[in-house]
């Protein structure tokens, strides 16, 4: 795999249970697994990203008392990243800085066609230039509960539909807020990093990588595996 990478140092805060710190382990970060005592903004700033498990907000009841912490994690430069979550029984109302309402949208289909609606975004070129080569090989789907709603501080990079359904935009979402970046993705990394799917490990380095300086920064790191 083809894979430049910014940054050494992630956190993941396991939602219902994913296996996504393993893969990122494999393509070289360091991956921190948190626990209740590591949930302060002076502990989180050591990070390049802060990454939710997949229904973090579903499953882990003390994300109410996180949440001010996490979102002034990203007011200070940090990206937080976070998965799919369904739009029932969710630990507190508002999971974003900005208003964002889950649906049960989905693309169920793994080989539809995905659309650039903001091609010139960094998530889609920086460090990893991402190409339609990048949605190929998929597995199971390409994503679930997609929001359908969203505030204009948020930026729809992707779009994509199963046969005959509307476009659903909101598989990818980013907002800047403050110094960092709020990220939103209904897309199954979840199932594709484990799966080994080189263009899906792409797209979430790049997540990570957001923000992090331009491809001939010192800190850009090139790996080939």
């Amino acid at each position: 795999m083809d894979l430049q990478k910014r940054g050494d140092k992630v956190a993941y805060l396991m939602g219902a249970g994913d296996e996504i710190p393993v893969s990122l382990q494999q393509i070289g970060y360091e991956v921190t697994l948190l626990k209740d005592e590591n949930m302060q903004l002076s502990y989180l700033k050591q990070f390049d990203a802060v990454i939710l498990g997949v229904r973090a907000y579903n499953t882990v009841e003390r994300l109410k008392f996180y949440q001010p912490t996490l979102l002034e994690y990203v007011a200070q430069g940090g990206n937080l990243i976070v998965q799919y979550n369904t739009n029932h029984s969710l630990v507190l109302p508002d999971v974003a800085p900005y208003p964002l309402q889950l649906s049960r949208d989905r693309v169920a289909v793994e080989g539809a066609e995905v659309r650039f609606l903001k091609p010139e975004h960094p998530v889609l070129n920086s460090p990893n230039k991402i190409t339609q080569q990048d949605f190929e090989g998929w597995v199971q789907e390409r994503g679930l509960y997609f929001p359908n709603k969203w505030s204009d501080e948020f930026t729809a990079i992707l779009s994509s539909n199963d046969p005959g359904e509307p476009a659903r935009d909101g598989g990818l979402l980013v907002a800047k807020y403050g110094k960092g970046y709020y990220i939103y993705s209904g897309y199954s990394w979840f199932r594709e990093l484990p799966a080994g799917v080189p263009g899906a490990y792409r797209l979430f380095v790049n997540l990570i990588s957001l923000g992090k300086g331009g491809e001939n920064s010192p800190e850009a790191k090139s790996n080939k595996r």
